[in-house]
C-alpha cells in the first residue's frame, strides 16, 4: 500500500461527497432517507459553516473522506468512510492516522450507532473508548 494523502475537498466536491455520504448511511444500516440532493444541499450546509471535508487518496484513486467539525473542542468527526473497494487492506487506519497529523490533533470525537457492530470493531481496534451512551425516544 502506498502512502496515503489528504486533500482538502470544496464546493466543487460536493456531488462525490455526496455519493460517499449515501454509501456510508448505506453501510451502516442508518435510518437516514435523504435524496441526493438533499445529502448535496446538507453537505454544502456543513461545508458552508465549521465543517471541513478531506478526501483520502492513493495516487490518483480515492480510497474515501472524512468530515470534522473544527469548531467543537476536541474536534468532532461527524463522518469517516473508506470506499467499499479498499475496506480490509488497511486504509481505514491509514487515513485516519494520517488525518490526525494533517489537522494536527491527537483528540477526536465520535460517534457510532450502536448496531453498527463493524464500526464499533474497527474504532476499537484502533484505540477509541467508550465515554457515554447517546439515547433517543422517538
Amino acid at each position: 500500500m502506498k502512502d496515503i494523502t489528504i486533500r482538502l475537498s470544496s464546493e466543487e466536491d460536493l456531488d462525490l461527497l455526496s455519493q460517499l455520504n449515501r454509501q456510508l448511511i448505506e453501510d451502516e444500516m442508518h435510518d437516514n432517507n435523504m435524496t441526493m440532493d438533499q445529502l448535496k444541499e446538507r453537505m454544502s450546509g456543513f461545508l458552508s459553516l465549521n465543517y471541513k471535508a478531506y478526501l483520502f487518496m492513493e495516487c490518483d484513486d480515492l480510497k474515501g473522506y472524512a468530515l470534522i467539525n473544527h469548531d467543537r473542542q476536541p474536534l468532532y468527526l461527524r463522518q469517516f468512510y473508506i470506499c467499499r473497494d479498499s475496506r480490509r487492506r488497511g486504509y481505514g487506519k491509514a487515513a485516519f492516522f494520517k488525518l490526525l497529523d494533517y489537522i494536527g490533533t491527537r483528540i477526536i470525537d465520535i460517534e457510532v450507532l450502536y448496531w453498527n457492530e463493524t464500526g464499533k470493531k474497527f474504532w476499537n481496534s484502533i484505540g477509541f473508548k467508550e465515554r457515554s451512551i447517546y439515547m433517543r425516544f422517538e
